[in-house]
């Protein structure tokens, strides 16, 4: 997976840069990688005033899922305009793959 399809983006291109920084500083801690080369990110929408973002755990079954959603909204609302809306939801479909890892997240994890 090239860095240009880690996932869907739909919204200003401008805004792209600063979305993917804020999301590279949240970091899944059971794997100690950030969530965007993990490929726990979807897909982000965003339309005027509000952003809506896909992402995923690589388990159902992750003891920290509340720490990374908090830690993305908290990383999004410093990154964002005050006024932005911010919705994180949670979706097991597709399922998790290590095929979404960036080659960065292979080669760290040595596969």
């Amino acid at each position: 997976m090239t860095d240009e399809d880690r996932f869907l983006y739909s919204g200003p291109q401008e805004l792209l840069p600063t979305l993917v920084a804020a999301l590279e500083r949240v970091v899944d801690p059971e794997v100690a990688m950030n969530i965007v080369d993990v490929g726990l990110v979807y897909g982000i929408v965003v339309n005027d005033k509000r952003i809506d973002l896909n992402v995923t755990m690589t388990s159902a079954a992750c003891p920290v899922t509340d720490v990374i959603v908090e830690d993305i909204e908290t990383q999004l609302d410093r990154a964002l305009p005050p006024d932005m809306l911010i919705h994180v939801e949670l979706v097991w479909e597709p399922p998790w793959t290590p095929e979404r890892m960036s080659e960065k997240a292979r080669g760290f994890m040595g596969w």
